[in-house]
């Protein structure tokens, strides 16, 4: 994927910081577009489709996470990369954006280099997801990584974004236990940004969706999932 080919929507109620990312954007040749708030954010959206959206989660009306919420409903928008910004560091803030669908988490103040190593490793592997789409079967577990759907013992389970990519994560070395840095690094990016309970409460709430004996935990040291 080249920068110039990228959309990115910058949405945040303050100018200063739009001013700053779009610059730093524009920079390495993504074609930027902003919104100030909520509202006027779906309606860019919708009429130039981006391919990546940096969203502020605190915002005065609708805020960061009920934009997201509205844009996954819109068929157009269910696989649109989505990065939160936030001034906030509490573990909940960081469980609603996920929750929602978003796809990685960055806290203010923006470091540029930081900002844009993170767009560059979502876009990465976006394009790895699109070129490979295996269907993964483990029992009594398929894996659809192109329709992105989970099926136990033929019933359809639904799966936010990151509970997914972590499912698809654990199950492509069955057997294997990743480490919390191995995790965190694969799917949110980071080994630093994200809070400590983020990932207890997605396995939590894995196996309360697909059953308790698939994932497998390992103290101390992190997670797999073992048939």
């Amino acid at each position: 994927m080249e920068g110039n080919a990228i959309k990115i929507l910058v949405v945040d109620d303050e100018p200063d910081i739009l001013e700053f990312i779009s610059y730093n954007l524009k920079k390495e040749g993504y074609q930027v577009s902003t919104a100030k708030d909520g509202m006027k954010a779906i309606e860019v959206a919708q009429t130039n489709p981006p391919d990546l959206i940096i969203l502020d989660i605190m915002m005065p009306g609708l805020d960061g996470v009920e934009v997201c919420r509205k844009l996954r409903d819109i068929p157009l928008f269910k696989n649109t990369l989505i990065i939160f910004l936030t001034a906030r560091s509490e573990d909940y803030s960081e469980i609603a954006g996920f929750d929602v669908g978003g796809d990685d988490y960055i806290a203010k103040p923006i470091r540029p280099r930081v900002l844009i190593a993170r767009i560059n490793a979502l876009l990465k592997r976006k394009h790895r997801e699109e070129v490979h789409e295996p269907v993964l079967t483990l029992g009594d577990l398929s894996i659809d990584m192109g329709k992105r759907t989970v099926d136990l013992k033929g019933q359809t389970i639904h799966l936010p974004k990151k509970e997914f990519e972590l499912l698809c994560l654990l199950a492509s070395k069955p057997g294997r236990i990743f480490t919390r840095d191995e995790i965190y690094l694969n799917i949110w990016g980071s080994t630093l940004q994200v809070g400590d309970r983020t990932l207890d409460v997605h396995i939590r709430k894995l196996r309360e969706k697909i059953g308790e004996k698939y994932i497998k935990t390992s103290k101390g040291t992190g997670y797999g999932i073992d048939f």
